[in-house]
């Protein structure tokens, strides 16, 4: 899980500060973040089923808990009682009716955190890709499987992020290639080969206050919080067990 050397912030490149001729770069650079509106056709509430619901299990998926606890939501198009738990978390963390119906202005909410290409508010694709190809390709599984993978890891990120009073999280390691995995020293099954995985960096925060945050928001996966970073991934979204190495659970 050992994070790959980047000589400086993929942010910061992505808003054009970075001087021409400062290293290549294989990664898209997105010129465009518009929002983007997710078709919501109906109020959804427990009980039930859909498309629809799937998508809204993984918008809130961050807001698994309140606490500190191995809870993660499931992702299975079924609105049921732990998924109107992270709604009513994350309607109550954004000012709103924290009823569990996901209304109107819930919904807008919701959208307020998508961008056109899919990605959040707050992170970009770009952040995400291999070191070394800036793409998705080489993993351990299809690039489209581990793009759909990181997106779904951004609206947990998001939800971090909230939890930690709005500031900015940098990627330093997301996807890795099978090669580039081998080459910085990862796992061999490494979280990262799958695009479930993220190493972060927090300006200002602790690693422990990161990883204390990170519990509550159905991360599976925490690295011990006295390395140079915070480890964060979603293996259980994988059917692997939970593994939190300097948690409480």
């Amino acid at each position: 899980m050992a994070p790959s050397s980047f000589p400086f912030d993929r942010r910061t490149l992505l808003r054009g500060t970075v001087a021409a001729g400062a290293g290549a770069v294989l990664s898209p650079v997105l010129l465009s973040r518009t929002a983007f509106a997710y078709s919501w056709t109906r109020t959804l509430q427990q009980g039930m089923t859909g498309a629809d619901v799937t998508e809204l299990q993984i918008r809130v998926a961050g807001w698994a808990t309140a606490a500190p606890a191995h809870t993660r939501v499931a992702i299975d198009g079924d609105f049921g009682p732990g998924t109107a738990t992270a709604v009513r978390l994350f309607q109550s963390a954004y000012g709103l009716a924290s009823d569990g119906v996901v209304g109107p202005a819930t919904q807008t909410q919701l959208n307020a955190l998508q961008q056109s290409d899919g990605s959040t508010a707050h992170f970009d694709f770009s952040e995400f890709t291999d070191r070394v190809s800036g793409t998705f390709d080489g993993g351990k599984v299809s690039a489209a499987t581990a793009k759909e993978n990181v997106r779904r890891l951004m609206y947990k990120l998001e939800a971090l992020r909230k939890k930690l009073g709005n500031v900015p999280v940098t990627v330093n390691s997301g996807f890795r290639s099978i090669a580039h995995n081998a080459a910085v020293g990862g796992a061999s099954d490494s979280m990262h080969l799958y695009g479930t995985a993220a190493d972060l960096g927090v300006a200002g925060v602790s690693n422990k206050t990161v990883y204390q945050k990170a519990e509550t928001c159905g991360f599976s996966g925490l690295e011990t919080y006295t390395e140079d970073h915070q480890h964060v991934d979603s293996r259980a979204d994988l059917g692997r067990a939970w593994w939190w190495q300097d948690g409480t659970i």
